[in-house]
């Protein structure tokens, strides 16, 4: 009890209402400018598709621009309460994948930007991506805040619960599908039934059918340029298969001897690079077929570049990391319930530029919400998703922070709510903002941008 009343104590040096503002610093960064310093540590011909990808709606921005918001939210008050954060919250984060168990979990399920830092910076965030994600469904600044409130509120109710319960109990905690389905509302359940079945469905025999083609008798992934590509050379000239083989030879040591032993029973068939994601386009990331010897039975790995944390430069200390792969593995490992059992990590590749990586699977039992602009039959259900996300966002804080400290701070009435609901309001408003700018500069011709397909 002694830690919820720090908690609660904390109140007086940071009230509860001052994550409404939403405070800019006068030397806020053009947004533009952001992205180009990103964009010059990308490839450079994949460049004009991300520009593409977050050009098309507000959120599609938002999903991109998470270096952006970094600095918005290091400017804002702090609890200085820190937790793993994933460092990259919104709605479309979250997804449902396979324990080793072969059980669908739900929880966040991308750790790029993961690192230790505060947990309001993913809350405000999360927030934030939900007001923006029911505007682009065709909803209102009340329907907006709406979403909002229901990712705020339920955080704060499951950490609440989480702030009672012995450690052990959380970190063995999990969403899994019959925990989604006994607290979904009913108007809700037969679409979770229905997410559950595709996600069972998309396994690596259903990506072998899709990614790939039979050629003399070996399956090779297909083409499709320049969003897959079965590249000779990374973009410094080192011959992708010496890259790759010496990474994968490196990523092995970072898996327990189990694991070793279960990969040791595949070979490499072929391997493509392949684009993914927003605010990931235009890194790293090769697709590698494997097949069991003599079974055939294929296995897909992806191998993503890890770049450093886009927290990384607004904490203290933070930009001592070493090693970013293995950030993004350790990250992911403490705060998802059920990791993929193949996940870890590369310490660099053999190119000149020595690049960091992770590897995990590609295809297994992966499932997620498709948000699309302007369905309103969607959106009518969002504040539900929202309360899932919420909810997975507060398990993941509770078993790499302290749950009853943060439960003490939030308290249980309304001021926190109204307050990141207002916030989210805000930012939604400065998203727009920030999106036209770079509307602005792609009809001017200052930013290169891909023809959508």
């Amino acid at each position: 009890m002694d830690r919820i009343a720090n908690g609660r104590a904390l109140r007086s040096s940071v009230p509860r209402s001052s994550h409404g503002e939403l405070f800019l610093s006068r030397s806020r960064s053009d947004p533009l400018l952001v992205l180009q310093a990103q964009n010059a540590t990308r490839i450079k011909e994949l460049v004009p598709v991300r520009m593409a990808r977050m050009l098309a709606s507000p959120f599609a921005f938002m999903r991109g621009s998470a270096a952006i918001m970094a600095g918005d939210l290091a400017n804002s008050p702090r609890t200085n309460l820190q937790v793993m954060a994933c460092g990259d919250m919104h709605l479309l984060n979250f997804g449902l994948f396979a324990s080793a168990e072969r059980n669908l979990v739900f929880a966040i399920n991308d750790f790029d930007e993961v690192l230790p830092a505060l947990w309001e910076w993913d809350l405000k965030r999360l927030a934030a991506s939900a007001a923006v994600a029911a505007q682009f469904m065709a909803g209102d600044r009340v329907d907006a805040e709406h979403a909002a409130r229901a990712v705020v509120e339920a955080h704060i109710a499951r950490m609440r619960g989480y702030a009672e319960m012995d450690f052990l109990e959380v970190w063995y905690d999990l969403i899994d599908e019959k925990t989604i389905l006994a607290s979904a509302p009913p108007r809700m359940r037969k679409l979770a039934q229905n997410t559950f079945k595709k996600a069972r469905g998309r396994g690596h025999i259903r990506a072998l059918d899709r990614l790939t083609e039979e050629v003399n008798g070996e399956h090779r992934i297909l083409e499709d340029v320049p969003l897959i590509v079965r590249a000779k050379h990374l973009p410094d000239g080192t011959p992708v298969t010496e890259a790759l083989t010496s990474m994968l030879r490196s990523y092995l040591e970072s898996l327990p001897e189990d694991r070793r032993r279960l990969l040791s029973r595949f070979r490499v068939v072929d391997v493509a690079r392949k684009v993914v994601g927003v605010g990931s386009v235009g890194t790293n990331c090769w697709v590698v077929l494997l097949e069991e010897h003599g079974a055939g039975s294929p296995l897909f790995l992806q191998i993503k570049e890890a770049q450093e944390s886009v927290l990384a430069q607004f904490l203290d200390g933070a930009r001592e990391v070493k090693q970013q792969g293995r950030r993004v593995v350790v990250g992911q490992r403490m705060i998802q319930g059920s990791p993929d059992v193949f996940l870890g990590w590369g310490p660099v590749d053999a190119s000149k530029t020595k690049r960091h990586y992770y590897v995990r699977q590609l295809a297994d039992m992966k499932g997620g919400l498709s948000l699309a602009e302007g369905d309103r039959k969607t959106r009518d259900g969002l504040p539900d998703y929202c309360r899932l996300c919420g909810w997975a966002l507060a398990l993941a804080h509770a078993k790499s922070g302290d749950a009853a400290m943060i439960s003490g701070y939030c308290g249980t009435g309304d001021v926190l709510p109204d307050a990141i609901g207002k916030y989210a309001l805000a930012y939604l408003e400065q998203t727009e903002r920030d999106y036209g700018v770079l509307k602005t500069a792609a009809r001017n011709g200052k930013v290169s941008v891909a023809k959508q397909r």
